[in-house]
């Protein structure tokens, strides 16, 4: 198998098998993040994932899922995605569901038939990292789009019957921003309908526009329970159904189940026991030996 650093999959998803068809990531400027930091992007070479395709069928001819790598393997044209769905389903003829990863960018360049098309050839789920819905804290970590952009891309996917998930990350607007940051993704996030909600807390990695401006004191970290708060105003504020996930440094709640509105006020009332009785420094302690997204 092909496999080019930096690797990410989703570990919600099937872990096997995996299909490398992109490295690097096209944007690689958000402020927070280091994976890609030294990889160039480009597209694997056509002949690399044939001869994965192939070893795949060998080792599993039966497989129903696949996840696509790396990290915005979307952004490819529709007609080399389509090539890539067509190789797949020829050398798997099981094939069901083939999950891949984006940002919200790479849906521009694809029309709503066009995505039909993949959906059609097994592309039923992807995850985008939206982040944000506020556009001062979009524009203030470099996402590179807005969140009317996020609306017109992600309701081209409801078009389309494709899947979908939504992250937010929860702290990256700091001190300055936070409120606004929780509440307008809220709404933004309301008016889509994501299969998943993710959120996560920031973690300032070393090497990251963020954590350089947060040593000059350009920006101002939350606390954990800061953190904390900022995530329950975002939850009081949600209102679309999905299966709900938070990674967040929480100790003992687990809030990883679907049914987020009828499981709404029991995660109100478990973050509002969290901010007031967890043990913060431990949170605080997990979040500082994390390296990498």
């Amino acid at each position: 198998m092909h496999f080019t650093e930096t690797v990410y999959r989703n570990p919600y998803w099937p872990t096997f098998p995996l299909l490398q068809i992109t490295q690097g990531c096209t944007h690689n400027k958000c402020k927070f993040c280091s994976m890609y930091k030294d990889v160039d992007f480009r597209l694997q070479p056509l002949e690399w994932v044939e001869e994965d395709l192939k070893e795949i069928a060998e080792i599993s001819p039966d497989a129903t899922t696949i996840q696509l790598l790396s990290a915005n393997p979307l952004v490819m044209s529709f007609e080399k995605l389509k090539h890539i769905l067509e190789l797949i389903n020829k050398y798997l003829p099981n094939i069901e569901y083939i999950y891949t990863q984006g940002r919200v960018s790479d849906l521009k360049n694809k029309t709503v038939a066009q995505l039909k098309e993949l959906r059609a050839l097994g592309m039923k789920e992807i995850s985008l990292g939206v982040e944000s819905g506020d556009d001062w804290t979009l524009e203030r970590i470099n996402k590179g789009y807005t969140s009317e952009d996020i609306l017109t891309q992600c309701h081209k996917l409801e078009e389309a019957g494709i899947d979908y998930w939504m992250t937010f990350l929860n702290g990256v607007a700091g001190a300055q921003h936070s409120r606004e940051h929780a509440i307008e993704s809220a709404h933004i996030f309301s008016q889509c309908k994501p299969k998943v909600v993710g959120t996560g807390g920031l973690t300032l990695f070393p090497d990251t526009p963020l954590l350089q401006e947060a040593q000059k004191g350009e920006f101002t970290p939350l606390s954990e329970s800061q953190m904390l708060e900022e995530l329950l105003l975002f939850v009081e504020n949600l209102t679309c159904d999905a299966t709900f996930i938070t990674h967040h440094t929480i100790s003992g709640i687990n809030l990883t189940e679907s049914d987020f509105l009828k499981r709404k006020d029991q995660i109100i009332s478990s973050l509002r026991h969290e901010i007031k009785y967890g043990n913060h420094d431990q949170m605080a302690m997990i979040r500082n030996t994390k390296k990498t997204l």
